[in-house]
């Protein structure tokens, strides 16, 4: 199994295909907007720049990762003679569907179809394929290249033969990769959703401001990021679908959304992506924090 192809050139997706890459895989990453796959290389560039900069790789590894990125904005031509492919599209679920349809169609009969959602029923996106046994879902961490956490997602049909073959290539990309059985938001994000979702109630309800809430929980509970500032650095967009993933899923009311959150997402606060969440992330507010570390 060497070559891979990646659908999506977003965070996820450039992430992926960057650890491919670097680990000696070919990679075609396709993305619709040729503009997204320009910005997904530019990230990939720098990134590795910045391995180059702490010696963790040299100049040589960087130009060898690069050449093994093909892009392509027609999904048909580029999911040809690969052995894998890695959806990483937006967390919609009629855009996966039609995304597995048409990689159903378009890719040869042994090739493997794993998606990255990180709460969407790997049951009922196989289900829209001819192959239900040879799909599965490998939910990467974020940023991909240096978490090594990934979620191995049996669908109810998927075969042993294919999680083994997920599992062990999960392997060789440096990662530790954790089976975990279909359920809505999986493990990672069942407990994780929760948690995000009780911090913005409780500064919804009044309890305590944005950075009180982060200070708690990385001082007392030693977490390395807030929980509302790593809301933000997911996407609070993303965080709502998830939790309406599983509000859908579990029909219990302690994963409904926050009005909070709900209210952010709908007037464009989406965190990082958007400039503004919890934290302000404007250009004006970043002048602000660098001029304040150098006074």
């Amino acid at each position: 199994m060497k070559n891979i192809a990646v659908i999506g050139a977003g965070t996820m997706g450039n992430g992926i295909a960057h650890t491919f890459a670097q680990s000696g895989f070919k990679v075609n990453l396709i993305d619709i907007s040729e503009a997204s796959l320009e910005r997904g290389l530019t990230t990939i560039s720098r990134n590795l720049d910045r391995m180059v900069d702490k010696e963790k790789i040299s100049e040589s590894d960087k130009k060898a990762t690069l050449e093994n990125i093909t892009t392509y904005t027609n999904t048909v031509d580029g999911v040809k003679n690969v052995d894998l492919v890695v959806e990483a599209a937006t967390e919609n679920v009629d855009l996966k569907l039609k995304i597995f349809k048409q990689l159903d169609e378009a890719c040869g009969k042994d090739t493997i179809l794993a998606t990255n959602t990180s709460s969407i029923s790997i049951t009922q996106i196989a289900a829209v394929t001819s192959r239900p046994e040879k799909v599965i879902g490998m939910h990467f961490m974020n940023p991909v290249p240096i978490m090594k956490l990934v979620e191995i997602i049996r669908g109810y049909n998927t075969s042993d033969e294919v999680t083994n073959t997920i599992m062990e290539l999960s392997k060789t990309l440096g990662k530790v990769p954790t089976e975990v059985n279909d359920y809505p938001g999986f493990v990672a994000n069942r407990i994780l959703m929760p948690m995000i979702n009780e911090s913005i109630e409780t500064l919804y309800n009044g309890v305590a401001g944005v950075e009180e809430i982060d200070t708690v929980m990385k001082l007392g509970m030693a977490h390395p990021m807030g929980p509302l500032q790593l809301a933000d650095f997911i996407g609070l967009d993303v965080c709502l679908s998830i939790l309406n993933v599983m509000y859908d899923g579990f029909k219990n009311p302690k994963y409904a959304p926050c009005p909070l959150l709900v209210n952010m997402v709908q007037a464009g606060k989406l965190g990082v992506k958007s400039g503004e969440g919890f934290y302000d992330y404007s250009e004006s507010r970043k002048a602000e924090k660098v001029s304040k570390q150098f006074l």
